[in-house]
């Protein structure tokens, strides 16, 4: 069902939070935040799933979709929220699913921080760790579970977590999990939730298959749309190069120097080509970490913590990763390899140009790669024409109006060092060797 020209006129009436019908503790912690004005998705969201109702949400990632269901879902939980020490008093009530562990952990330090101000509990589990701490969470009592479909049932198979007292779910990222084989993995989990409660499946991108999806688990769904169709973020400049596939690595490094990026997601297709690349660029002496489904979770998390803190510089990922990794100003991503799927380009660089900024997309793309730049570009319904390598300009010397001072010998020194170690490189290559200067002649007796 799709909303009507009437509700959602009311609804772009909202300029603000406060508009919305959120509890002063909600509203507090997005003052403390910042947030002031509420994104598209967020102001026509929220108010229809505070009304009740079931709803299909699409919307480009880095619109604010996590808050446009997390922050109605703190407010449903306001009557059941106390300070109790009975594990009895805090049920699962609120439920969310996600595809992947890092998605999972971004959804769940968001509604942390939109809940600091609220007596309510909530936790995060998903596989690839020990499940004995999550397990002590669990039977300590939660209002509020992020998960993975998988994890979630080995807890509800040992029978650490019951979900007969769910009100709420939110299915994160949809598609994602369609394509990730999860629809069994779903089925078995809303056999064991009430037939009664509200549902909301948010996706980037809808297809048949979303549609199917929302029949069988929905209930006469509102469906909100705040962007066209399968289409990427305006705010992302798209970038072709065209290169031989033996030359992405070097061109990947001269993009990376001519346009001064600071940090990039650079996507492959599979995990022995993430592998592959991040090794030589940290043998070409790039910082960069290395995250993929096969990586262990502390070698995963750790990866990702370097990139936020800004110790990694480029983060090699397979399309898995394209879903959980939300960097504030990202400035760019390379496409190293093209999705085989249209809709993984969109979510590709989804991750840069979030929440109004600008971001950059390259594609390096090879002469075997033309079809699927093709399939792209009428799937996003735009030509992607390709352009040359940007040109490394070299700096400019200082203004003449603004001299600057002579250094002295002593200040030169360290400078003139650290140019020579930058360029000795270069000079190995380029030039002869220097004449050595001739032994010294001992003096005859």
């Amino acid at each position: 069902m799709e909303v009507s020209a009437h509700t959602a006129a009311a609804l772009e009436e909202a300029t603000r939070f406060d508009e919305l019908g959120l509890a002063p503790p909600i509203l507090a912690a997005l003052t403390d935040l910042g947030y002031q004005t509420p994104t598209p998705i967020q102001k026509q969201a929220i108010p229809l799933v505070l009304a009740g109702r079931d709803l299909m949400a699409q919307a480009q990632t880095g619109t604010g979709k996590t808050a446009a269901f997390a922050l109605p879902l703190l407010q449903k939980m306001l009557p059941h929220a106390n300070t109790s020490a009975s594990p009895a008093r805090h049920p699962v009530r609120g439920l969310v699913l996600a595809p992947t562990r890092e998605l999972a952990l971004q959804v769940h330090e968001a509604i942390v921080t939109y809940k600091k101000n609220l007596p309510l509990r909530s936790t995060c589990v998903f596989g690839g760790v020990d499940m004995k701490p999550q397990e002590l969470d669990l039977r300590g009592g939660v209002e509020i579970l992020v998960a993975t479909p998988g994890r979630l049932l080995d807890h509800a198979g040992s029978k650490v977590v019951h979900l007969s007292q769910v009100q709420f779910l939110v299915l994160d990222e949809a598609d994602r999990m369609l394509d990730m084989g999860f629809l069994p993995d779903l089925k078995r989990i809303l056999n064991l939730l009430p037939a009664q409660r509200q549902t909301l499946l948010f996706s980037a991108t809808f297809d048949d298959s979303i549609v199917g999806l929302a029949k069988s688990f929905l209930q006469n769904p509102l469906k909100v749309e705040v962007a066209r169709r399968n289409t990427a973020a305006e705010t992302v400049e798209q970038v072709v190069h065209k290169v031989k596939e033996d030359d992405k690595m070097d061109a990947l490094i001269h993009v990376v120097k001519a346009r001064e990026i600071t940090q990039a997601l650079v996507f492959t297709r599979t995990k022995i080509a993430a592998d592959k690349l991040g090794r030589r660029l940290q043998k070409r002496g790039i910082p960069t970490g290395i995250i993929h489904g096969d990586k262990a979770q502390i070698e995963r998390l750790a990866a990702l913590d370097g990139f936020k803190q800004g110790t990694v510089q480029l983060l090699a990922a397979t399309d898995i990763a394209a879903r959980g990794i939300d960097i504030v100003e990202l400035p760019c991503v390379f496409n190293y390899e093209l999705p085989y799927s249209p809709e993984d380009y969109v979510h590709r660089i989804g991750r840069t140009g979030r929440a109004g900024a600008s971001g950059l997309a390259v594609s390096l793309v090879s002469h075997e790669e033309e079809r699927l730049l093709g399939g792209i570009e009428r799937f996003i319904k735009r030509d992607l024409t390709p352009a040359p390598l940007p040109e490394i300009t070299v700096a400019a010397a200082p203004r003449a109006e603004v001299p600057a001072p002579a250094p002295t010998a002593a200040a030169a020194a360290p400078i003139q060092r650290s140019i020579r170690r930058r360029e000795a490189p270069v000079c190995a290559l380029l030039m002869p060797p220097a004449p050595r200067p001739p032994e010294p002649v001992a003096p005859e007796a």
